[in-house]
């Protein structure tokens, strides 16, 4: 099949794990002898003056790039006109492309690539498909109070239902997509996820010039890895990493990534009395990512809001030991007392007992590492899944001109509106 995807992220391009899921996918499907192009961006603030539509072919696939047209906005101060921007610009590269290249499925990735791909689509008169990989009203825990909200949460039903087919990462986000867009949770299809064939082990020497670097005293070390936001929990692990420390002396944590909670966090550890024992590094290149992952102890992913949980399968390909809460798809990932150890989310007693029982126990929490590892060639390999994925787009047909509603727009908690 011949398949064209729109994504507002692709390597170079990464902010979050959707840069991921689109490249393997991608070349997965190439690799089953597909033909794809990826319709994506150039890094924000290059102008389409000087930097014009480019066209690659890395790892079999045909990589589309666009710039901005030159608004002067930015997607942290002007989101909407930004997205829009973009949109623009991949609809024209679209229709150029569309001359001389003909899909038979359009594939859009998130709310960002909604309008060029709905545009792209119609004048393909080819089925478009949606992957609805997080939702406005998740990442905000239901509330929907502000006019950018809303507008986002627009955009995303438009997407939901206009869309052909639909596919989410996990069974919890088709039942959030479900409820919040008032479309069948049975014409849903959910595929997971899936983690990269390639070694994570890493070298005795790297090993332990981590740990003498994050651990010098030689105590137990936790890490966690991700974006920093505030719905990734981490300040729920800051607060439980004094009882931690209580129990366990010396323990520290390694916090990897970037986000807009970054400041918040470090304030949050100043307060705590913990600015010795938190090492806030920032993004980690692979290697030293692996490295630290293989000298932690356990891994922690504390999310309140989590659509999948990718990072949990990437501790489990490196083997170690988890702990996570039990948000959205985090859940289907790491199974309580099987592949890892669960909590609530938000629960903060509950992160400390979690903890406390991986690092008093580590000949069980080496056998949970082992079956989680063991899970991963069955259930979240990428061939597989782009299989999955190449059967939506085969029994997807354009369902033509539809009348739709309107998206009904709370302004307070969606969830608890929707229960009351």
């Amino acid at each position: 099949m011949r398949v064209l995807m729109l994504s507002w992220e692709y390597p170079p391009v990464v902010v979050g794990g959707l840069a991921r899921h689109v490249h393997a996918l991608a070349r997965h499907l190439v690799a089953a002898g597909h033909d794809v192009t990826v319709l994506c961006r150039h890094v924000a603030g290059t102008d389409a003056e000087t930097h014009p539509t480019s066209h690659d072919v890395v790892e079999g696939v045909r990589i589309v790039r666009v710039a901005e047209d030159p608004l002067h906005v930015t997607f942290e101060r002007d989101l909407v006109a930004w997205t829009l921007s973009m949109g623009h610009a991949m609809t024209r590269a679209g229709y150029a492309l569309l001359a001389e290249w003909r899909p038979d499925v359009v594939h859009a990735h998130d709310w960002l690539v909604t309008n060029p791909g709905v545009a792209l689509a119609d004048a393909a008169g080819v089925p478009l498909v949606g992957t609805i990989h997080a939702t406005e009203a998740g990442r905000h825990s239901g509330w929907l109070s502000h006019p950018l909200n809303q507008q986002v949460h627009s955009v995303e039903w438009w997407l939901a239902n206009r869309a052909d087919a639909l596919i989410t990462c996990s069974q919890a986000m088709r039942s959030e997509v479900a409820q919040l867009f008032d479309v069948d949770a049975d014409a849903i299809s959910v595929i997971h996820n899936g983690i990269e064939e390639r070694s994570w082990q890493v070298s005795d020497e790297e090993i332990t010039t981590a740990r003498d670097r994050h651990s010098p005293n030689g105590g137990p070390l936790l890490l966690y890895f991700g974006r920093l936001e505030w719905e990734k929990g981490v300040q729920d692990l800051l607060d439980a990493l004094p009882e931690v420390r209580a129990r366990h002396e010396g323990t520290r944590l390694v916090v990897a990534g970037v986000g807009r909670h970054h400041d918040e966090l470090v304030a949050q550890a100043h307060q705590l009395d913990l600015d010795d024992q938190v090492d806030f590094v920032g993004h980690l290149p692979d290697r030293t990512l692996r490295a630290v992952l293989a000298a932690a102890d356990a891994v922690v992913l504390p999310s309140r809001y989590e659509p999948f949980g990718i990072v949990a399968l990437e501790a489990a390909a490196a083997r170690r030991p988890l702990v996570a809460s039990t948000a959205g798809g985090l859940g289907e990932v790491v199974l309580d007392g099987e592949t890892g150890l669960a909590f609530a989310p938000g629960d903060v007693p509950a992160i400390t007992r979690a903890v406390d029982t991986v690092l008093a126990d580590t000949e069980a929490a080496e056998r949970r590492a082992l079956a989680a590892q063991s899970r991963l060639a069955a259930d979240f390999d990428w061939a597989r899944i782009a299989d999955s994925t190449a059967d939506v787009y085969r029994r997807t047909t354009p369902r033509g001109p539809q009348e739709f509603s309107r998206p009904k727009i709370p302004t307070g908690n969606v969830f608890d509106l929707e229960q009351s």
